[in-house]
């Protein structure tokens, strides 16, 4: 199978974050055909990282997520794109490591791993627990797979994912001073959360606020009594400062619930290759015991997670080089 049609065959299988049963199936039956030797490590009852390994000590691992965004969107071609979800992230990544791995094979190199995971757009659950694997003490070096435009990326921002919630008191809107509005002092919060200077850094960039959602209420003729905001913090220093600006302006006007948090992270540069720092977030905090990470994948992460979702074929054929490339340039080491 070529690497096209690799792609092409795993973006046919619907993956959505906690539907990723199915491909983890295909994947470990398509490497078993090749003669890798394959686990499936349980993640949930119906989630599994793919574990796939030629000898037992690699030095080197390919990895990347087997999970996508919704909704599912269905493969198509042209004679330049492969349009659809997970043709950037991360299915046409995958594609291209296995490729990359097949080759290296081919010319006698066997000190690889491949090792694909689960939820990596919510949670990154896979990661957590690939973490805790045995193998992962073995490993040198981690070759994650991100849309970077193929260029290696030195530096990852973190997130810093909470909701913030208010109560008030409900009451008919012709009578809003027998109430207290939620959502008033939600955005009054919001407000000031908008105008606080974060820390930034010099290497990783600007930290950023989204303010993704926004919930409350039940009428427009009532006080809301609750409401609440989702926000994402794209951390360029550690969690803690950041966490404690948001405390200070929240105080005691609502309540703050942690969702999830990951730190940013320097990577390893390798002479030869293009390098750049990325805004978005991966695998590769919670994997620490995996050896010396290292980021680079074809594609765009500006088309990835939108309708128009797409890589060049052209791309991930050089994608396929530069795995290569890496991977020879990391074992000469």
């Amino acid at each position: 199978m070529n690497l096209f049609e690799l792609t092409k065959s795993l973006m046919s299988i619907p993956s959505t974050s906690g539907e990723e049963e199915a491909v983890g199936f295909w994947l470990r039956d398509h490497l078993r055909s090749l003669g890798w030797n394959v686990e499936l490590q349980p993640v949930s009852e119906n989630q599994n990282n793919v574990i796939a390994y030629l000898n037992d000590t690699p030095r080197v691992w390919f990895s990347t997520h087997m999970d996508t965004v919704p909704p599912y969107i269905p493969p198509s071609e042209d004679d330049e794109k492969i349009y659809g979800r997970g043709a950037c992230d991360a299915k046409g990544i995958i594609a291209s490591q296995i490729t990359a791995a097949e080759r290296l094979r081919e010319d006698g190199v066997e000190d690889i791993g491949l090792l694909f995971t689960v939820e990596e757009e919510r949670a990154s659950t896979g990661a957590k627990a690939a973490n805790l694997h045995p193998l992962a003490a073995k490993c040198e070096f981690l070759i994650n797979g991100e849309p970077t435009d193929n260029d290696l990326a030195i530096g990852s921002k973190g997130t810093f994912r909470l909701n913030i919630k208010t109560t008030g008191k409900a009451a008919h809107s012709a009578y809003p001073e027998m109430g207290e509005s939620a959502i008033e002092k939600l955005l009054d919060i919001l407000d000031d959360v908008r105008h606080t200077r974060l820390p930034n850094d010099d290497f990783f960039g600007e930290t950023t606020v989204n303010i993704g959602t926004i919930e409350g209420g039940m009428a427009l003729n009532v006080i809301p009594a609750s409401a609440e905001a989702g926000l994402a913090i794209r951390l360029t220093t550690k969690r803690e400062p950041i966490e404690d600006a948001i405390r200070a302006v929240v105080r005691d006007r609502g309540d703050i619930e942690i969702l999830s948090a990951s730190e940013p992270v320097k990577m390893l540069a390798v002479d030869g290759f293009e390098q750049k720092v990325v805004r978005f977030t991966t695998d590769i905090p919670h994997l620490p015991n995996w050896g010396k990470p290292l980021l680079i994948g074809p594609g765009s992460i500006l088309v990835a997670h939108t309708k128009d979702e797409f890589v060049l074929k052209a791309d991930l054929e050089k994608a396929v080089e530069l795995y290569q490339d890496l991977v020879k340039a990391l074992l000469s080491t």
